[in-house]
């Protein structure tokens, strides 16, 4: 009973991580608040902001958020080569998203590994990774129904793009980049970065599922909350395994599992709309 106990404990309130050391130098600490402040307006904040105006958008429309319809994956140009070329420069954003953060942490003077940053998925990371692809996938897709009957969410059409030859191995790509910016600059950079300001694990894993939420409210309340979901089972997955390659792949099974399937079979699953 008390070694469940102490797990319990554990989960709710971990304890801080070795090799990261609260910052205390003024100067210091006023140089990381105004280095976070940048990279998520530059990254993610501006997009939440962005996304919560969508969504009263929506709610001002005829039809409410139900009524309206949001493509993830959209064509940009009628010409197959343009569109491919723009889809690669979005893909390439994101990648670029993701070394920022792993360089910025690098640059903090903590050890990446403290971050859980390698070289490469393990076996391990790849098993974790599809445990988290199916334990956030399957109940996020029964919340995306069930938000759709109280309309509360947009009709969301995982992609668009124009049936090309290159259609579907942009998927993965976007699906990877997507990913790759998120886990690594919402989970890792970030609750690093306020582990070193001295937050509290249970404060710095609100505020990443928090700004998750926020950029995905252009889908609806549904696809916010269940955003912020993910984030706090993820964040928190992070917090006890100092692993970030699980969050990276089960995030990229999901994405590509959507996008692709979708691509593939949208004229057989007209009940998600």
């Amino acid at each position: 009973m008390a070694a469940v106990t102490d797990r319990i404990h554990t989960l709710l309130r971990p304890p801080r991580p070795v090799g990261i050391e609260v910052v205390t130098d003024p100067v210091r600490r006023r140089a990381i608040g105004i280095e976070i402040a940048i990279v998520l307006t530059l990254t993610f904040g501006l997009s939440g902001a962005s996304s919560a105006l969508s969504l009263l958008e929506d709610a001002l429309r005829p039809g409410g958020i139900g009524g309206q319809t949001v493509a993830l994956n959209q064509s940009t140009s009628a010409n197959e080569y343009i569109d491919l070329a723009r889809q690669l420069l979005s893909a390439t954003r994101l990648f670029a998203i993701a070394a920022l953060a792993v360089y910025l942490v690098y640059r903090s003077g903590v050890a990446l590994h403290r971050a859980g940053i390698t070289r490469r998925p393990t076996r391990i990371d790849l098993a974790w990774g599809a445990g988290l692809a199916a334990g956030i996938g399957i109940p996020g897709l029964g919340l995306y129904l069930v938000a759709r009957a109280l309309n509360f969410n947009a009709q969301v059409l995982p992609s668009d793009l124009t049936e090309t030859w290159w259609r579907l191995p942009m998927l993965v790509v976007s699906a990877i980049g997507n990913s790759a910016a998120e886990e690594f600059l919402v989970v890792a950079y970030l609750i690093t970065r306020l582990r070193q300001l001295g937050w509290s694990e249970n404060r710095s894993l609100l505020a990443s599922a928090l700004l998750r939420g926020s950029y995905h409210l252009y889908q609806g309340l549904g696809g916010g909350l269940g955003n912020v979901v993910m984030g706090l089972v993820y964040g928190r997955f992070f917090q006890l395994t100092r692993r970030t390659w699980p969050l990276v792949i089960g995030h990229a099974l999901i994405d590509t599992v959507a996008f692709v399937g979708y691509a593939l079979l949208r004229d057989h699953l007209t009940w998600l709309t």
